[in-house]
């Protein structure tokens, strides 16, 4: 299993440089830990739900997706715990489909389940590394699939 932080260089280099001949693009929030509420800071399964319910409605505002199409958010186990897990995906169902009427399926995999997910923790490294160290190397490998990049409590 790949994982962005253990990686040698060059595989990060090779992975990202992938990416950026792919067709995607990619959605991000910025998210500035220090300004979140002290209550969210401390419900991390909550911050985790509220963060990934704003990142799908930029989804469904920008419409890179047209509207008809099924999504498929695959998004990576953090919980063993079965009711989080339940929780996570009725809240983003109830809030996706209230505003958004789109048609969605939410499934929880581990990352060497769905691979995809090994690649989307190298874009989020990439994009990590410029904020938090200033390194700009890798992100820039994948600049020109980045379709968004939001400040959440900037």
């Amino acid at each position: 299993m790949l994982h962005a932080y253990t990686e040698q260089p060059i595989t990060r280099q090779r992975l990202l440089k992938q990416v950026s001949n792919t067709d995607c693009e990619v959605l991000s929030i910025i998210l500035n830990k220090k300004k979140v509420y002290t209550n969210l800071q401390d419900e991390k399964v909550v911050l985790y739900n509220f963060v990934t319910n704003i990142l799908l409605d930029r989804l469904f505002t920008r419409r890179p997706i047209p509207i008809s199409d099924q999504v498929v958010l695959i998004a990576s186990q953090r919980e063993t715990n079965q009711y989080f897990n339940k929780n996570f995906k009725e809240y983003l169902l109830k809030q996706v489909q209230g505003r958004h009427k789109s048609a969605i399926t939410i499934e929880i995999k581990t990352p060497t389940q769905e691979k995809s997910l090994q690649v989307a923790d190298f874009v989020s490294w990439a994009i990590f590394r410029k904020y938090e160290k200033g390194d700009n190397s890798y992100y820039d490998l994948i600049k020109s699939k980045i379709l968004e990049e939001s400040p959440l409590f900037p």
